[in-house]
């Protein structure tokens, strides 16, 4: 299993429990592929250091999760069919 640290960015014009419930998809993706969870982080809704998708600013969650390959690539999957998620980013942490 590989560390991966995962980044996403969710639409600021929905409701609060909605940007939540995308989260917990993304999450359950994650936990559906057999990944561990290391560090969870919902950084709040930040300005966009460009517009993307006409939004200027979005909802930041953070994962550093521990998980295989096909797991991140079915969570990349999905995220890219998502349309709640304007943005995403999947970095291979190196220890």
């Amino acid at each position: 299993m590989n560390k991966y640290e995962i980044m996403f960015i969710v639409r600021p014009d929905m409701e609060e429990t909605e940007i939540k419930a995308v989260a917990e998809e993304m999450k359950k993706v994650l936990t559906d592929g057999k990944a561990t969870i290391v560090e969870e982080k919902s950084m709040g809704q930040r300005e966009l250091a460009y517009e993307v998708k006409k939004f200027n600013t979005g909802y930041y969650f953070l994962y550093v999760v521990e998980a295989s390959s096909e797991t991140i690539d079915e969570f990349d999957r999905v995220v890219r069919i998502n349309e709640k998620v304007i943005r995403h980013l999947i970095v291979n942490v190196e220890e």
